[in-house]
């Protein structure tokens, strides 16, 4: 049982006390705002996200995250569209548009990284974690660009000019909304490392940085892009040169600020699903057709798990054949894992799904009612059955073995990083601290020739980054060895 699975729990037994409370005439204590959810729950989630990814496993597996996060959304984006134009048209849901179908494709793609967050361990399988993590949050802001671009055209005569409108449409959004959270995120870093107003005070310094990844979300739904985007990739760069230019004491509370607000958002948006699942006014509508409902959400259910099968595996087999080390493949059963662990569904399905069939949380029209009512379903069984079965389909194919990597890690961890450290420190206490290093440096075991292979840096695109991070973004923007002179920071002796 995660976080989620006990949110959508406890939101299920509020709407039957409210049911009960209200003699069957309510089971929510509030409605459902999609601006509301866009504009102030959305953000803390997503750029957290992005705050709190492991930068050097994302962008060393980044073409490979892209690939299943934007061609792989794509892929189940059009099976998903296409299967249920086929399949609907044989069940009497009422008029359902191309704009609806489409919709229902954007709907469904999008995977729910937060229940992937809790399912998955990144100590033991910092690989998987760091392909279904990335590509969950790259997924979640392909879907909503693809809705988004959905909404903004024409559908009622598709044609070839239209469908490359679109997709230009879908790059252009994706490009502009990661270049505008690239820059946000720079220039936080610059303001807060030249600037005198925004350090000396850990209030300033908080307050700035949350200030300055929402000015990102909010610019990019000014200039219409994909806010969600925007936010992740601003959160990333944030992480990798603003969180360096603090003082100590801002670094754990924005650490921990941000942690808290996205885990409020996750908690809140599962609740409200909790309850809104026994609204009385959607399932009046299905409780005619009880059957048709049913069918609705095994139809969607089913072509969730083909949409992602039909790009996981395929796309594996495209991105093992750029990996030269056997070791770094994707291997069938940790694609078979791939698979399953993105099938949940949760929070951005059900905001895009408001967004398309309700209006303020009220649906009239009895095909709306019907895809919010297989919506809701095909989210509690994912997040419920998929959720708990995951760990247990884990230790099955992926069973605990002491690779290299876990000796390594082992051994990384014996050693006391004191002692690590201490030659590296400059000799500015005299000959005291030489002194020191001297006696301690005889029990400083030496590494194993398989990790100093490991840590010899490869010529990658990771590689060549480091390089120019450290020669001209880093000494501009701050981060990590390049962090200015702040008094009365803790960690004042060592950064000198």
């Amino acid at each position: 049982m995660n976080e989620s699975i006990t949110a959508l729990f406890i939101g299920l037994c509020t709407g039957l006390i409210i049911l009960l409370i209200t003699k069957g005439k309510s089971s929510r204590l509030f409605l459902f705002n999609e601006e509301l959810f866009f504009i102030y729950v959305l953000p803390p989630i997503i750029f957290n996200a992005g705050f709190q990814v492991k930068k050097k496993q994302f962008f060393r597996n980044f073409m490979t995250i892209i690939l299943f996060g934007a061609v792989g959304t794509l892929i189940s984006f059009i099976i998903i569209s296409l299967g249920s134009v086929q399949l609907f048209n044989k069940l009497n849901i009422g008029f359902l548009d191309t704009r609806d179908y489409l919709a229902l494709g954007a709907i469904f793609s999008a995977t729910d990284s937060v229940c992937t967050l809790q399912v998955l361990n990144q100590e033991e399988t910092p690989l998987l974690y760091s392909l279904v993590f990335g590509e969950g949050v790259v997924n979640d802001a392909t879907s909503v660009v693809l809705f988004n671009a959905i909404q903004r055209f024409d559908l009622s005569h598709i044609n070839s000019s239209t469908a490359m409108h679109l997709f230009g449409n879908f790059l252009y959004l994706f490009a502009t909304s990661t270049l505008l959270g690239l820059a946000v995120g720079l220039v936080s870093a610059y303001i807060i490392k030249k600037l005198y107003f925004g350090r000396h005070s850990t209030d300033r310094e908080v307050a700035l940085m949350i200030l300055m990844a929402y000015l990102s979300y909010i610019m990019s739904e000014l200039f219409d892009l994909s806010a969600i985007l925007t936010v992740f990739f601003c959160g990333i760069v944030m992480s990798h040169y603003t969180w360096h230019n603090v003082t100590e004491s801002s670094r754990v509370t924005t650490k921990h600020t941000f942690a808290t607000l996205s885990f409020i958002a996750e908690i809140f948006i599962f609740l409200y699903v909790g309850m809104d699942a026994l609204d009385i006014e959607k399932w009046k509508f299905v409780s005619k057709s009880p059957g048709t409902s049913i069918g609705v959400s095994s139809i969607l259910l089913g072509l969730v798990l083909v949409g992602r099968a039909a790009f996981i595996f395929p796309l594996s087999f495209v991105s093992n054949l750029t990996r030269k080390s056997q070791s770094d493949k994707i291997g069938l059963k940790q694609q078979v894992v791939m698979w399953w662990a993105g099938l949940m569904r949760g929070a951005v399905s059900m905001a895009l799904a408001y967004n398309q069939f309700t209006k303020s949380g009220h649906t009239q029209l009895p095909g709306n009612a019907f895809m919010i009512t297989s919506t809701i379903s095909v989210v509690l069984f994912s997040t419920v059955v998929f959720g708990l079965l995951t760990k247990t389909l884990i230790k099955v194919l992926l069973p605990k073995t002491h690779s290299s990597n876990a000796v390594i890690s082992e051994l990384a961890d014996s050693v006391d990083s004191k002692s690590l450290a201490l030659p590296l420190l400059s000799s500015s206490r005299g000959k005291e601290r030489e002194s020191e290093v001297g006696r301690d440096r005889d029990n400083i075991p030496r590494p194993t020739s398989l990790r100093m292979l490991l840590s010899t840096p490869t010529h990658t695109v990771h590689y060549y980054w480091r390089k120019f991070d450290d020669a001209i973004m880093r000494p501009v923007f701050g981060g990590r060895g390049f962090t200015p002179h702040v008094p009365g920071s803790p960690t004042e002796g060592y950064l000198r």
